[in-house]
């Protein structure tokens, strides 16, 4: 067994280890014009020494900061990689970002190079470059587009190696002394915030933070080189920087690039990967392809659909755990696995998934089990940038919905009195960048992180998360008030795609609702409902319908919690757009902005909230190419049942 003091310890000597003992497997694949095409580790390596000796050429030092900007793609990957050979910082950036929120995070990183991915991202770094005078080169991957570009600091990447192939012919030893120059404290990457209240701060990671929380659940699930891991999340977020890249290089498994991101959900079933990871809402929009589909099946397989998953909610769940079934069931379950589970997991491309893990949010509980039931080992974590991604996560056969598990190796958690969970961890943060009050304000004054949640450990040891400390409340009675709960009641429904809950000091909740437009689109045309878009759509009074039965039944399930029970929504409205990240209501990894939206939504909160039967509004919306524009509706409002709460069952 190898002693924990021999392992590579950066993320640069775990790359040259991989290089040296399976340098022939399969590091990283790329699906192009529909064919896998297959890195090995020790290409990877090559390239990325040459990629290494270029950024040293354009000027790269180390704690230097080298922004990367685009989707998915193996290239950014060895771009990174190559930062970090010579000491320096990647800081990856949400791709989707208009180029003004760019601009804040090249300037506060002071970024002298960025590495994009294609046309669309040189043009937005050209547009900031004004406003970031350290800005000198601009690789990109892709040249599509850009031949007649003539700015003399772009740099196309077949160029950047050559650069670095005469580098290293002149220096051939300067790409190991750096690597040999790194230790495990300093600073191995930059993710900035999503910026939820306030403006983004660099949280810096160390190379031991990331690689100790990343070994620690290697152990933990047993993961092997011989895993496949689909990466087709920004690689701005932490969640999918951690399983993709930082958990890639520690155990040396294969990471697998979709085409583009409308292929991911074929390219999904083309890898089958054992290793998963996505964020509820990546799987709400699986279970929605599902449904719609199995609205457009025959009558039989309907049929048989609803009644295999009424079987899979009742023992699914408790096969995967092991626990006792009785024969018939598993007889009757094993049936259903031939003739719908093991379709429907292959449809979702997880037929081989070993461990899938969700994070990011919440999930609903619904949506938990289903995933569950028909034999997905789905899992909830816990944790944030600041933690390096693992907190808390959940063990095999001690799965519940309403729990993310008991803390992780090394991980120590308390619950102060306000009810905030605060923790100690190997993975914590260095620091904010350049903001030490930030940096000390998040920490108690005897050393514990606060991770702004609410929640409480149960009797066996497991966190159970509320919701954000801040947004927990009470109505006006006093009940408890938690929105993200109620949210995500809405959300399991396929046809609503976002909602809002208002209700804290309120006597009641009322919230806004996003339709999700492919499926009620989709409902619409089986109906013969024509519509012009989602703002016409949005307004029709059979979706109005179709949407209070989908609150009724929500509030039905509340009314079974006795701490939740007052919290049934009485009133609701479809919003006439869709809530964005252009328009500052959602962040880049689509969390609502709670408090954004409630100022800029303040007058349908009120008329909600007073009982009217409808509002006008005119909302500004930006497009792609950051045009402005109005859209404006008079939208319906709409009551709904309050089911009678159900009460506890006294124990004789």
């Amino acid at each position: 067994m190898v002693q924990e003091s021999t392992l590579p310890n950066t993320f640069p000597t775990l790359l040259m280890h991989h290089a040296r003992v399976r340098g022939g497997r399969p590091a990283i694949r790329e699906k192009d014009l529909g064919i896998w095409q297959t890195l090995s580790w020790a290409e990877v390596a090559h390239e990325v020494r040459h990629l290494a000796a270029a950024l040293a050429d354009l000027g790269v030092v180390a704690q230097d900061h080298v922004a990367v900007v685009g989707e998915n793609r193996p290239r950014l990957y060895m771009a990174m990689m190559a930062a970090q050979c010579l000491g320096a910082i990647p800081v990856p950036l949400y791709q989707d970002a208009v180029a003004d929120e760019m601009a804040y995070v090249l300037q506060d990183a002071e970024v002298g190079v960025v590495v994009v991915e294609d046309q669309e991202q040189v043009d937005k770094m050209l547009d900031v470059s004004a406003q970031c005078p350290a800005m000198r080169t601009i690789v990109y991957d892709d040249p599509r587009g850009l031949r007649h570009y003539s700015d003399p600091r772009l740099l196309g990447w077949e160029s950047l190696l050559a650069r670095g192939e005469t580098r290293l012919t002149q220096h051939p030893d300067e790409i190991d002394q750096c690597i040999a120059s790194i230790r495990p404290g300093d600073t191995a990457a930059m993710f900035y915030t999503s910026g939820t209240t306030g403006k983004p701060k660099g949280v810096m990671l160390s190379h031991q933070a990331l690689i100790d929380r990343a070994r620690a659940i290697e152990s933990f699930e047993g993961l092997t080189d011989r895993e496949d891991v689909l990466a087709y999340l920004p690689p701005a977020w932490i969640g999918q920087n951690m399983f993709s890249y930082t958990q890639f290089l520690t155990t040396g498994f294969t990471v697998n690039h979709p085409e583009s991101p409308e292929t991911v959900s074929i390219d999904l079933r083309d890898i089958g990967p054992t290793y998963y990871f996505a964020p509820p809402r990546v799987l709400e929009g699986l279970l929605t392809h599902v449904m719609i589909r199995m609205e457009d099946a025959g009558g039989f397989k309907r049929w048989l659909f609803y009644r295999s998953m009424k079987l899979a909610r009742r023992v699914g769940t408790r096969i995967l755990d092991g626990a006792s079934v009785g024969l018939v069931d598993r007889i009757r379950y094993a049936l259903g696995d031939l003739l719908m589970y093991g379709p429907l997991r292959n449809i979702l491309g997880m037929s081989r998934v070993r461990v899938a893990y969700t994070a990011g949010e919440a999930i609903g509980p619904d949506l938990f089990l289903f995933y569950r039931s028909i034999g997905i080992n789905l899992k909830q974590l816990y944790g944030s940038t600041e933690t390096s991604v693992f907190v808390c996560v959940q063990a095999n056969g001690q799965v519940r919905d309403d729990t993310v598990g008991p803390p992780c190796d090394g991980v120590e958690i308390r619950v102060a009195d306000s009810g905030e969970i605060q923790l100690r961890s190997p993975g914590l943060f260095s620091g904010y960048y350049l903001n030490p009050k930030a940096t000390a304000e998040s920490y108690t004054e005897d050393g514990w992180y606060h991770t702004g949640d609410a929640g409480y450990l149960d009797t066996d040891g497991q966190l159970k998360i509320i919701d954000r400390a801040k947004d927990v409340g009470h109505l006006s009675d006093g009940s408890l008030f938690a929105p993200k709960y109620i949210e995500n009641k809405l959300k399991f429904f396929p046809f609503i795609k976002e909602a809002v809950a208002f209700g804290a000091g309120r006597d009641e909740v009322c919230a806004f609702i996003n339709i999700d437009l492919e499926a009620v689109g989709n409902w619409a045309e089986r109906r013969g409902l024509p519509y012009a878009g989602y703002t016409d759509l949005a307004g029709k009074s059979e979706v109005y319908d179709l949407i209070r039965d989908c609150v009724a039944q929500a509030n039905r399930d509340l009314a079974s919690d006795p701490k939740l029970a007052a919290s049934q929504v009485v009133r609701f409205l479809i919003l006439h757009k869709e809530l964005d990240p252009d328009d500052d209501e959602l962040t880049r990894t689509r969390k609502v902005r709670r408090a954004f939206v409630a100022q800029k939504y303040a007058v349908l909160i009120e008329a909600l909230f007073q009982g009217r039967k409808s509002q006008y509004i005119e909302t500004e919306v930006k497009f792609e190419d950051g045009r402005k524009g109005q859209v404006c509706a008079d939208l319906r409002i709409e009551p709904v049942p309050v089911a009678s709460s159900i009460p506890l069952k006294k124990v004789a």
